[in-house]
């Protein structure tokens, strides 16, 4: 039976979370636990890359992390980000974010529908024109520069954040009693490993967003009982919603 589930991302901001929800609905403890974070470069620290972020007439975004880093970096360097910069965004939700710091307009903004940059690949070669900057983190691979490459659109990646560890203390190692596991990222299943090397999965019950997190569960020796987003739910929360419910019913 699963009652207590560690979420490893930070406690959402709104009480109108979809946890909230699920945790008063289905009778669960949800317990909020990144086992990373992210940090932003300094402004001493993007120079050393030589990007001037007014060379670019369009930013591609991946994550909010990209969103708060870019704008971040830009307010401490004293750069007015021009107000024709358009914004290429792989989901809905990150084109939705970036109202926290720029007026949002339908013919500066473009959204994904998939949550991967492939979707975003043919309204970008609809503005062919553009010089697309990529911020990304620290760690990454060269998917993204490939693709852009191969489209042959005119774009330069830069590094604007990192994770750091975010260790378990002694005490939460010693009271890790969680019926089900849910990661975001493959930085946060090894982390679980670097916290707790000799743990051991039993009847824990593993949950993954994304392809890239769903390989390094099975990478790390554990079993995986949930993955998303998925044909029938975009979701972590919409999966695992229903996932509580057939065990419920289950029983």
């Amino acid at each position: 039976m699963i009652n207590k589930i560690l979420v490893s991302q930070p406690k959402p901001s709104s009480d109108k979370s979809p946890y909230y929800d699920i945790a008063s609905d289905l009778g669960v403890e949800l317990v909020f636990r990144p086992f990373f974070k992210v940090e932003g470069l300094t402004a001493k620290e993007f120079r050393q890359q030589k990007i001037n972020l007014l060379d670019y007439t369009a930013v591609v975004f991946t994550s909010r992390h990209a969103v708060d880093n870019f704008f971040n970096l830009a307010k401490e360097m004293r750069i007015t980000i021009p107000e024709d910069m358009k914004y290429f965004c792989v989901i809905e939700t990150i084109a939705l974010y970036i109202q926290k710091y720029v007026q949002y307009r339908k013919r500066k903004v473009f959204f994904g529908t998939t949550g991967k940059i492939d979707s975003l690949i043919p309204t970008m070669l609809k503005h062919k024109g553009e010089k697309y900057l990529v911020p990304q983190s620290s760690v990454h691979n060269d998917s993204i520069s490939a693709l852009l490459d191969v489209n042959k659109l005119k774009h330069k990646e830069c590094v604007m954040y990192r994770t750091v560890s975010n260790g378990l203390t002694d005490e939460e190692v010693k009271n890790f009693d969680y019926d089900m596991l849910i990661f975001f990222s493959p930085t946060g299943v090894k982390a679980l490993k670097e916290n707790i090397p000799d743990f051991k999965q039993g009847d824990v019950k593993v949950a993954a967003f994304g392809p890239a997190t769903a390989k390094e569960v099975e990478a790390q020796g554990l079993k995986l009982d949930l993955q998303a987003p998925s044909t029938q739910h975009t979701s972590m929360t919409g999966a695992l919603r229903d996932y509580l419910e057939k065990q419920k019913k289950s029983k």
